[in-house]
């Protein structure tokens, strides 16, 4: 299947977002994960399947001050 992710596309086998995630080593990172333009909460991204098409926008926070 054909995604996109942060505006580049990916050609994957079918996942969840947690899987996904997992594939890119995002692990345990300080993230949001937004699919199809609506956050997803982190308890559900092992709920939440990625289909053919579907766009995924992933932001890292940066600590400062």
């Amino acid at each position: 299947m054909q995604i996109e992710v942060n505006g580049k596309s990916e050609t994957l086998e079918p996942m969840s977002v947690a899987e996904y995630l997992a594939h890119a080593d995002l692990v345990g990172k300080r993230i949001a994960v937004e699919h199809n333009g609506e956050i997803v909460p982190k308890s559900q991204f092992e709920h939440v399947e990625l289909r053919d098409g579907d766009r995924l926008e992933i932001v890292h926070a940066i600590g400062g001050g």
